[in-house]
């Protein structure tokens, strides 16, 4: 009997499914130890330390922590921008301030962001960035990222390809979440590099 491989998305929500199981179970202390050695570790890429601008986000939840490593670009006089979530599920972009620029936003019940206040500087600032670091739940050994499936990230690296825009993307995870296959849909792009808390891979095949 001839079996026909199941299509990517429904593969990736599995997938999506167990890596967020994983995740949830840690508590804040790792999530907070993690953040200080993950911005050790990104802070070496040769990418991220010729940057003049970089496009970053807030991480929430159990996500690994972003915020150490946004103070440290700051402190180096990178511009940072982080991302507003609109009500398409795109994102507009502001600067990063401080810690104490950020606010909370509750987006339609669903998720509470925090997000930069200030000027709104339009979807297409991401073009204006040297490095991009993506939100992701896994890689692969080719550079694959597997998103957490709101699309908003698909769009910002549609935009880049349309502005002709090469910054490096790179991704942010947790040690376990480097896996041996992602599955992929004809539209994604794999990434330069992964940071995890212990390690720095880069993909030489972009």
């Amino acid at each position: 009997m001839h079996h026909r491989r199941p299509p990517a998305h429904s593969d990736k929500r599995t997938l999506r499914r167990e890596l967020l199981q994983v995740r949830n179970r840690f508590t804040a202390d790792d999530v907070e130890a993690a953040s200080g050695a993950l911005a050790e570790r990104a802070l070496e890429l040769p990418e991220l330390a010729r940057a003049g601008t970089v496009a970053a986000y807030v991480s929430v939840g159990s996500e690994p922590g972003t915020l150490a490593l946004l103070d440290a670009l700051r402190a180096r006089g990178v511009r940072v921008l982080l991302p507003v979530l609109l009500p398409d599920n795109d994102l507009d972009w502001g600067e990063y301030a401080g810690a104490e620029s950020l606010a909370r936003v509750r987006h339609g019940g669903r998720m509470e962001l925090l997000e930069p206040a200030g000027d709104r500087l339009g979807p297409d600032a991401v073009t204006t960035a040297d490095a991009v670091l993506l939100p992701g739940l896994a890689v692969d050994a080719r550079g694959m990222r597997l998103g957490r499936g709101g699309g908003s990230y698909d769009r910002v690296l549609a935009r880049l390809e349309r502005a002709d825009a090469h910054p490096a993307l790179v991704v942010l995870l947790y040690d376990p979440e480097v896996v041996g296959h992602v599955p992929e849909e004809a539209h994604d792009r794999p990434v330069h590099a992964v940071v995890t808390p212990s390690a720095v891979r880069r993909f030489g095949n972009v």
